[in-house]
């Protein structure tokens, strides 16, 4: 009983945020220095980027050379030294200090080089150009947040930026809240994370983020400490927890949510291995998760899912020519890898559609590619589905959620498997016109992969495109556009004005942006 009432305790309680030590201005007072040699040197080693075992070795190793070793930062000290940090890194970080200084010329920046060395002779060395923590002489601009705007769907978010040493941790944040079920703290992160990845430079100090919109204060605390000490404390014990890595490890598993990876974790289960060993009852898709756990948790390269997109061409022509086949998702934004591919299919003509899924599966079974499938039907009723329904990112078109058998190659790369059977390399004489069948699967030859297919009327295909392209936080951001600043409602299917009480008609993304009243921002820009 003990146990379940410690563990309903929500995400934000899995981990205590830790607090450091405010930094103090007074003058050296550091007791367990043994001996003062040098009253004219009072070192500070700086444990950004160090560590805090290192630093405090060093420092003892100091004091008991009879070296003064401050502890704090404060007015006295006239050596600076760190080590894997700039000098443009070690001079943000004392802008950082509140400190007040008459004579900050005089402090020396240094490598830890003139420490080692002036340890070794038992006497401060003298200062040469080696040891000088190298200067860009060039000031760091402040990043200006004119052009920063509250909505991830009104700026451009590339999909390599600056920011990442910051981004990332606050992404894991995100993370860990989202396998707590705590949706307002992940999307707080999430956005957070979303501004900083906009910005045109990396960020060195936390005055670059003065007027930045999104940045609340748990995320400018963990910020902070990044840019001081180089790590969070907050971010580094949820890394390393057993519930954030075994929650993780559980939701990994095709088919498996946070509620049953939650009530897996409070039964003692940890990863994969101890689902496989239990005997828990599972539906058939994570049955199919489990048994190709290795394979899907191995990324998708942009060559296999080009392979996978031959796949289903060729699936999707044989039983409804003139159909049209998008790559969507990640790699449509212009990632090169991914955990899955998406494909978007339509048909120019408006109806043609419908009940194209289920004869695209029978094709793809009949040859042999399909390892798991679960196809829905297109349930959209546009006159009650519209207005009617809050926009959320759930839409209601024909789907299927597939596990695909991609054949490698012996290099052990993925590619099609488009090609003629085996004893007839120009495909036979007499064949009828069409897609050849795909050989036989060598039991060892192929990879399992994710991938997801969606079918859309065509008159709905602009907002299909726009709502499975991404990303979520951008889609989400698009939505709550609609709803706060232009009161309409958007989803994958249509754009309903509220005010008007009438549908906006779009058949491009460019014209669903213009309806909100936004600038068109391309895919590889919404990677927020």
């Amino acid at each position: 009983m003990l146990f379940l009432s410690v563990r309903c305790r929500t995400a934000s309680q899995m981990v205590p945020l830790k607090r450091r030590k405010v930094v103090s201005t007074s003058s050296v007072t550091d007791t367990d220095i043994k001996a003062t040699k040098y009253p004219d040197t009072v070192i500070f080693i700086l444990e950004r980027k160090m560590g805090a075992s290192r630093r405090t070795f060093l420092s003892r190793l100091g004091r008991n050379k009879g070296f003064q070793v401050a502890e704090q930062f404060s007015e006295a000290v006239t050596h600076v030294v760190a080590e894997n940090n700039s000098g443009d890194e070690v001079q943000a970080w004392l802008e950082t200090q509140t400190v007040s200084r008459t004579t900050a010329n005089v402090v020396h920046l240094l490598n830890i080089s003139w420490y080692t060395e002036s340890m070794a002779t038992g006497k401060p060395e003298s200062i040469q150009e080696k040891h000088k923590l190298k200067m860009s002489h060039t000031p760091s601009p402040v990043i200006s947040a004119v052009s920063a705007k509250s909505y991830a769907c009104q700026r451009r978010t590339p999909l390599k930026h600056h920011n990442l040493f910051l981004t990332e941790p606050l992404e894991l944040l995100a993370e860990n809240a989202e396998l707590g079920e705590n949706e307002g703290r992940s999307v707080a992160f999430r956005r957070a994370a979303a501004i900083l990845k906009t910005l045109p430079l990396a960020v060195k100090r936390m005055e670059d983020l003065q007027g930045l919109p999104c940045l609340g204060d748990h995320s400018l605390r963990v910020v902070k400490e990044i840019l001081e000490y180089g790590s969070s404390q907050e971010v580094e014990s949820t890394r390393h927890s057993e519930q954030f890595q075994a929650m993780k490890a559980l939701t990994g598993i095709f088919g498996v949510g946070v509620k049953t990876a939650d009530r897996w974790f409070r039964e003692g289960l940890r990863c994969p291995a101890d689902v496989a060993k239990s005997e828990q009852r599972l539906n058939s898709s994570q049955q199919a998760g489990l048994l190709h756990h290795e394979d899907l948790s191995q990324h998708v390269s942009r060559a296999e899912a080009d392979a996978i997109g031959q796949i289903v061409e060729r699936a999707v022509q044989e039983v409804l020519p003139g159909a049209h086949i998008t790559l969507i998702g990640g790699f449509r934004r212009g990632k090169e890898t991914g955990h899955d591919v998406d494909f978007l299919i339509t048909h120019p003509e408006e109806g043609k559609e419908e009940g194209l899924m289920p004869k695209v599966v029978q094709w793809l079974e009949t040859q042999d590619l399909l390892l798991y499938q679960k196809t829905t039907r297109n349930s959209y009723l546009e006159s009650k589905e519209g207005p009617a329904r809050p926009p959320n990112n759930m839409d209601r078109f024909e789907r299927c959620f597939s596990i695909f058998k991609l054949e490698r190659r012996a290099s052990g790369e993925a590619h099609s498997s488009a090609q003629a059977t085996e004893g007839e390399p120009g495909g036979g004489e007499g064949r009828a016109p069409g897609p050849e069948p795909l050989p036989q699967r060598r039991p060892a030859g192929w990879k399992a992969v994710r991938v997801d297919l969606v079918v859309s009327p065509f008159s709905q295909f602009g907002f299909a495109l726009l709502g499975w392209t991404g990303s979520k936080l951008f889609e989400r951001e698009l939505r709550r556009w609609a709803g706060r600043e232009k009161n309409m409602s958007l989803s994958s299917h249509a754009l309903y004005d509220n005010s008007k009480g009438c549908y906006l008609r779009a058949s491009t993304e460019e014209e669903i942006f213009s309806h909100l009243g936004l600038d068109y921002i391309p895919p590889c820009d919404r990677n927020a």
